[in-house]
């Protein structure tokens, strides 16, 4: 009779016996999302807010979350540290998620403001400092992931973490045949195409940073298809209301449905989660885009990661 230590070690077990990859997201640097909604705002006066909402946050995180209501276990990893790392971690269980997060000795996980008013305000604090054992740490974990897994970095670095960190994980794990997939800022992009990520999501503004130069919305197909060829195997561009398109041999474009964005938080992250999902569910390039679109949609129109039923629901609209 076999006997499991604790819960997660039961849901490996049964993810291996049933041939299925283990997923892992990074997040260095989460965080509690104060969500504030106003019905006016006057700079350097008493505004009072009208909506009020704490969420987890942080881009690994929201893919987790995003893959659990899709029907897929992934394991959050990354680092917290405080109250706010302990209430950060609480969240993260109530989802249903089993973390494996690091916990740092000083200072405490960030909390970042998202201020809703005419247009979307976003203050992000910086967070803890990560020192050089606990990066140590974070390779013991990453050292576990064999041939067939997928793992998901996501988001920017944390205070003490060299801009190559994500370069060096996927230097670390050449030779395993490990899916990566890779959403972060221009110049972080750059130092992992050599290592041929699986999915990489760059933005107008990353494009930008990665070619050095003000990439127009004309321009971000001729562009994503030169991340290619330096090396990305998936490139994943968000056009906002207009859609997406996904670039690898080919490339496939989505329009967006319609409808009124509420929280933009997450909304990216969504459309990685549904990319991934459809993928190893064995569906095709341009559905998997569709589904990515979709996802991204039904999150930008509602508070918080979308469910799957709104996805559904979305996605038959847009195949009709």
């Amino acid at each position: 009779m076999i006997r499991f230590t604790s819960m997660w070690t039961f849901f490996s077990f049964i993810i291996l016996e049933r041939g299925m990859c283990m997923i892992y997201t990074v997040t260095m640097n989460p965080s509690l999302d104060y969500i504030v909604q106003l019905e006016t705002f006057e700079e350097g006066k008493l505004n009072r807010s009208i909506f009020e909402q704490i969420d987890v946050g942080g881009k690994g995180i929201n893919v987790s979350i995003a893959l659990k209501h899709l029907g897929r276990i992934s394991t959050p990893l990354g680092y917290l540290a405080g109250f706010t790392g302990d209430e950060i971690e609480r969240r993260v269980s109530s989802h249903g998620l089993i973390p494996d997060f690091i916990k740092l000795e000083h200072g405490e996980s960030r909390i970042n403001i998202k201020m809703k008013h005419e247009i979307e305000t976003e203050i992000n604090a910086s967070g803890p400092t990560v020192e050089k054992d606990d990066i140590e740490k974070l390779y013991v974990k990453l050292e576990h992931l064999t041939d067939g897994d997928v793992l998901i970095l996501s988001g920017s670095m944390a205070a003490g973490v060299d801009q190559n960190f994500y370069a060096d994980v996927m230097k670390f794990l050449a030779g395993r045949k490990i899916r990566i997939i890779v959403d972060a800022g221009g110049s972080v992009l750059k130092t992992v195409l050599p290592y041929r990520p699986y999915l990489i999501k760059p933005n107008q503004k990353e494009l930008s940073e990665i070619f050095d130069i003000d990439v127009l919305e004309n321009q971000m197909e001729e562009y994503a298809c030169k991340l290619v060829s330096m090396g990305a195997q998936n490139v994943l561009v968000s056009l906002g209301n207009q859609g997406a398109l996904l670039v690898n041999h080919k490339v496939y474009h989505c329009s967006a449905p319609s409808g009124e964005v509420i929280n933009s938080v997450g909304a990216g992250d969504s459309m990685v989660a549904a990319f991934l999902t459809s993928k190893l569910n064995g569906e095709d390039d341009q559905t998997a885009l569709k589904k990515s679109v979709a996802m991204g949609s039904a999150t930008a129109f509602s508070y918080g990661i979308a469910d799957q039923e709104a996805v559904d629901l979305l996605y038959k609209e847009m195949v009709k």
